[in-house]
């Protein structure tokens, strides 16, 4: 099953721009396929490193416009795959791309540890940075019948490339797993600030089982025996190497507005099951809103990202325990959203939002409308 990305056709688009084109994500996410694809349809030369190689790390180590011309030649287009494993990478694109007219680099990193916070000062006005997601359910070309028909494989494990490729389910279950154990957090646990690798699985596992629930970093902190600021050192790592998104409160300092307070959601189902080791069907979880709600937001999120839509997402509570789902925040507009696995629970605004935001639209988002709200 080939499934099309959405950034591929913006990424051609962008080939002779004497630019570098950045493409984020994490591991096994199709970045390398996606980079295939385009080198094929590329018509001109094309030079590919793989940065985790030793010797290529050794050729580009040697900053020089000199060195440089003779690796690349006349290649119009440079790929280097999973190009964080270069030392201070950002200056070896920068010397690259300002030397070389006649090319374009594409680069891949697995996290934006080392690719980003490296390439960001000396990659200015030279850069076009794209981050690819999981599959979204707006790259799945597929009738709405088949659409329906899988939805709850989708929620149990979730849209990794491979798992449309596998044929059964405990081979889909396996790969999962070890993709969860094994590459997800490589770029964490290699990076110099982690002392506690143990903590930092812990933590995930219990971000993993309060999916939708406001986070306390004084709880965490507590339970792991960590304290509050490694709490919020390892959510931003594992935001960084996107496993994880953040939701924060929405306020405009309403009297009894919850004004600082965040909820955590997995960009994928598959990876959030496989952190607790839980692929049951539907028919025997607990879990389904849950996993109903972190599969909506996660798919508006990827939806809005490759739109180029800059809406803001955040949740909204106050002191009385009445919240809506999702608040979106689009061109001076608010939408309030709410999320049902099963049976509506009503049909307007909570009565304190619509107090306080009384222009702000309301839908609710189920199985029987979804594919409006995230395609």
């Amino acid at each position: 099953m080939v499934i099309k990305r959405v950034i591929e056709e913006h990424i051609f688009d962008l080939l002779g721009s004497n630019k570098v084109i950045l493409i984020l994500g994490t591991r096994r996410v199709g970045k390398t396929f996606l980079i295939n694809k385009i080198r094929e349809r590329y018509q001109g030369k094309v030079l590919m490193l793989n940065a985790e190689d030793f010797d290529v790390q050794e050729i580009l180590r040697k900053r020089s416009v000199a060195n440089y011309q003779r690796i690349i030649g006349d290649a119009g287009l440079l790929i280097i795959d999973e190009a964080q494993a270069i030392p201070e990478i950002g200056m070896v694109l920068k010397l690259m791309i300002d030397s070389q007219t006649q090319l374009t680099i594409l680069a891949t990193g697995s996290s934006s540890l080392d690719l980003v916070n490296t390439t960001g000062e000396p990659l200015t006005g030279r850069q076009y940075p794209f981050i690819l997601y999981p599959i979204a359910q707006m790259e799945l070309a597929q009738d709405p019948i088949s659409i329906r028909a899988d939805l709850e494989e989708r929620l149990i494990l979730g849209s990794y490339p491979e798992v449309f490729q596998l044929q059964s389910v405990k081979q889909k279950e396996s790969y999962l797993k070890e993709l969860a154990k094994s590459y997800l957090l490589k770029d964490i646990l290699a990076y110099a600030d982690i002392r506690h690798s143990a903590k930092l699985v812990d933590l995930l596992r219990l971000i993993a089982l309060q999916v939708g629930s406001e986070v306390s970093y004084n709880e965490l902190s507590i339970k792991l025996g960590i304290n509050k600021i490694t709490v919020e050192h390892y959510l931003d790592l594992l935001q960084q190497v996107f496993v994880l998104f953040r939701l924060p409160s929405y306020s405009t300092n309403q009297r009894k507005e919850i004004a600082k307070s965040s909820k955590w959601y997995f960009y994928d189902n598959g990876i959030r099951n496989a952190v607790i080791q839980d692929f049951r069907p539907a028919t025997m979880r607990s879990d389904m809103g849950m996993l109903w709600e972190n599969y909506i937001i996660s798919e508006r999120f990827k939806r809005n990202a490759y739109l180029g839509e800059d809406r803001q997402l955040y949740f909204w509570r106050n002191y009385n325990q009445q919240e809506v789902d999702l608040v979106e925040s689009f061109a001076g507009q608010l939408s309030a959203v709410e999320i049902k696995y099963g049976e509506r629970s009503r049909k307007q605004k909570p009565k304190a939002f619509d107090q306080a935001y009384p222009d702000a639209s309301f839908s609710i988002v189920d199985r029987d409308n979804y594919l409006d709200f995230i395609c």
